[in-house]
């Protein structure tokens, strides 16, 4: 815990300074004092120096970047918007986020949605946000219109249903025509990979409304047949191809070999294909429903050795929300259900959690810092701390562990998986560009009532 806990008496001065035993700088934990201005990283000392806030042996990283959140606003506020978005991501330690282009009403396929994002997101920001746009059928043609906007870090598309009419999944002809596109623009290409196929179903005996008829439902074949066709994409175009929210494990195998190949592609998976498993999960409990499903153990402890070894590169929260009606939570019925996992304020913990004995913490940092920022071209400005890079940091204990409950959660509706699980990993502090949320305070209550957002948008060059 920092001696000094009020980090807020640092805002208004020039310079701040703070050290630990425990900072994660070029890629080893190390004693360092921090000195910060201006929203920046402007010195680093390997001592601890005089008036410099001990933080101890609390962890100071690089905030972590979670490049796959739904934040649903203009037009889905009712379901999350930017404030309690960004509010639920710096208080676990997210100090950037990508929103997907759905499920925001407009979807961002345009340029014009764009805009109407952009202005949506205005004084809302307690974090930096980044934007996704969309690739559907119907603005194939034109898609290069977004690749020219410097707020887009990447396109999304889906193929199978996305959940909403209004973002159609493409076709294979699709994805064709707009992969050249996106190579000249060196701009990933973000595919939910699932297509539906004939294969036979496991569980048919299973009761309809259980889980594990759900699960059955979306086997892995999907998954496995839609990363081949990305795959073969990636390998034609040369585009950059990333596979978003992988849970087969049977895919991982073409994922290695693709990049062994040397093709430019990237894959993540996100903590609930890490940190529940199928077996354990109760039937008629919506909360657990997303796409593609949570899957076995064995599947799962295979998502983990891929992480450890590069398969896979980094994690994300794919933070999707959904009202108490929509998500079912009354009846349980897991057909109707929205399938998505609020869980942008648990990306860090929970993925500490269920990788803390199987990954070292210089192992670990990595998947939600640096690897992040890479993807998505904004390092070493994000992800890094570095002399010149933005005072973007968390302070956490590792070793210290917390009941999740409903009144600590600042995501609009107070719906998740992990509510009620004791998770590893408590955020202590979190800075946006030189701006301090401390989370041991009642003052952090402060920081969000003040409108005192610290957020920018990300801008690719």
């Amino acid at each position: 815990m920092c001696k000094d806990s009020n980090l807020y008496l640092y805002q208004n001065k020039n310079m701040q300074s703070l050290f630990s035993r425990r900072c994660f700088i070029n890629g080893t934990l190390q004693a360092a004092t921090l000195t910060l201005s201006e929203g920046k990283i402007v010195a680093i000392a390997s001592e601890k120096l005089p008036h410099a806030t001990d933080c101890g042996d609390a962890v100071i990283m690089s905030g972590c970047i979670d490049a796959h959140v739904h934040i649903n606003e203009p037009g889905r506020s009712d379901w999350e918007g930017f404030v309690t978005a960004t509010q639920a991501a710096a208080a676990g330690g997210v100090t950037t986020l990508i929103d997907m282009p759905l499920n925001s009403s407009p979807v961002t396929t345009t340029v014009a949605a764009l805009e109407a994002k952009k202005q949506a997101s205005l004084g809302k920001m307690y974090v930096n946000c980044g934007f996704y746009g969309g690739l559907v059928p119907q603005n194939v043609s034109d898609i290069e219109n977004l690749l020219q906007d410097p707020h887009i870090l990447g396109i999304k598309c889906f193929l199978v249903h996305s959940g909403i009419d209004e973002f159609e999944n493409v076709s294979a002809a699709d994805l064709h025509r707009a992969a050249p596109v996106l190579a000249r623009y060196q701009k990933p290409l973000l595919a939910h990979c699932e297509i539906p196929d004939n294969s036979p179903l496991a569980y048919t005996d299973a009761p309809p409304d259980s889980y594990a008829r759900y699960l059955a439902s979306r086997p892995k074949s999907w998954e496995n047949k839609a990363i081949a066709l990305m795959i073969d994409l990636c390998r034609t175009y040369r585009c950059r191809t990333h596979i978003v929210h992988v849970a087969s494990a049977e895919a991982l195998p073409l994922i290695a070999a693709a990049k062994q190949e040397g093709l430019p592609l990237t894959a993540e998976t996100c903590p609930h294909y890490i940190f529940f498993n199928a077996e354990t999960i109760p039937d008629h409990d919506t909360r657990y429903k997303c796409a593609p499903p949570i899957r076995e153990q064995a599947n799962n402890e295979l998502l983990k050795a891929a992480l450890k070894s590069g398969g896979l590169d980094f994690v994300a929260s794919d933070h999707s929300p959904a009202p108490p009606a929509i998500k079912h939570i009354d009846d349980g019925d897991l057909q109707a259900a929205w399938g998505g996992i609020a869980s942008v304020q648990f990306l860090l913990p929970a993925a500490w959690t269920a990788l803390r004995n199987t990954l070292t913490l210089e192992a670990f940092i990595p998947l939600l810092t640096t690897q992040p920022a890479r993807f998505l071209g904004i390092a070493p400005q994000k992800g890094h701390i570095a002399v010149g890079s933005d005072a973007d940091l968390v302070v956490w204990q590792p070793e210290a562990d917390f009941e999740v409950q409903s009144e600590h959660i600042f995501f609009k509706h107070k719906i998740s998986p992990y509510l009620g699980k004791h998770l590893y990993g408590k955020v202590q502090k979190c800075c946006i560009n030189g701006k301090w949320i401390d989370h041991n305070s009642a003052q952090h209550n402060n920081f969000y009532s003040d409108k005192n957002t610290a957020g920018k948008w990300l801008i690719t060059t």
